[in-house]
């Protein structure tokens, strides 16, 4: 499967997949720039895979305002997820609204509350998940492949952009005319829930902006190591 995927397009391996395992194929989107150009291609090709995002509800203002451009554009639907409410209510009221920058452990369990076990309800019966991880993004994916089994949801991980470039991202953003975050352009590489997102430095590594109070892999755990 690794080779026959690593042969084809994007656009090319997204619809091999689609029609090969229709109708189990999802795709996360966090509507970051590498999911954008997913989105795109599955969208311009009328694809069977349902596209899902997670609303943690901490989400920015901006990415608020892209998921309705998004849909205005290519006149599709996007499932939203959201966390269970009385698990959130819990959390907050006996911890607070901000106990992630306590410890990695509380950032943990927020994420786990806002993020995995809604991610886990939105895999439920798929059977290829697709993100739009890059091998550069963080050590931890450097190992990834662009098929793999995902143990923990118990489905077949794509990875259609695993060997793609920032680069890459940027001039298919540029040339298909897709809609990105503006805040991309203010040094916000990688966008995740307002309060644990900050812009980066030129110097500093893609994912410095992620949880930056804390030394940790800068994961959340929806893509966690094996």
């Amino acid at each position: 499967m690794i080779d026959t995927l690593e042969k084809l397009s994007l656009a090319e391996s997204l619809s091999f997949v689609a029609n090969k395992y229709q109708p189990k194929v999802v795709f996360s989107t966090s509507f970051g720039q590498e999911d954008q150009v997913i989105t795109d291609a599955i969208f311009t090709q009328d694809l069977a895979i349902k596209i899902f995002t997670l609303d943690t509800g901490r989400l920015f203002q901006e990415t608020y305002e892209l998921i309705d451009k998004t849909r205005s554009k290519y006149k599709k639907n996007i499932e939203i997820y959201f966390p269970n409410t009385e698990n959130t209510q819990k959390l907050v009221t006996q911890k607070g609204a901000n106990s992630f920058y306590e410890s990695v452990e509380n950032r943990k369990e927020c994420c786990f509350i806002r993020k995995i076990e809604p991610l886990k309800r939105a895999l439920a019966g798929a059977e290829v998940w697709i993100t739009g991880l890059r091998a550069e993004q963080s050590e931890n994916r450097n190992d990834m492949k662009i098929w793999e089994w995902d143990e923990g949801n118990k489905v077949w991980k794509f990875n259609p952009l695993i060997h793609w470039t920032y680069e890459d991202v940027l001039n298919y953003i540029k040339e298909n005319k897709v809609p990105d975050n503006p805040l991309h352009r203010k040094g916000f590489v990688s966008i995740g829930c307002l309060p644990c997102t900050r812009a980066i430095e030129p110097h500093e590594h893609p994912r410095a902006g992620r949880w930056w109070w804390e030394e940790s892999q800068k994961e959340c755990g929806l893509h966690a190591a094996k």
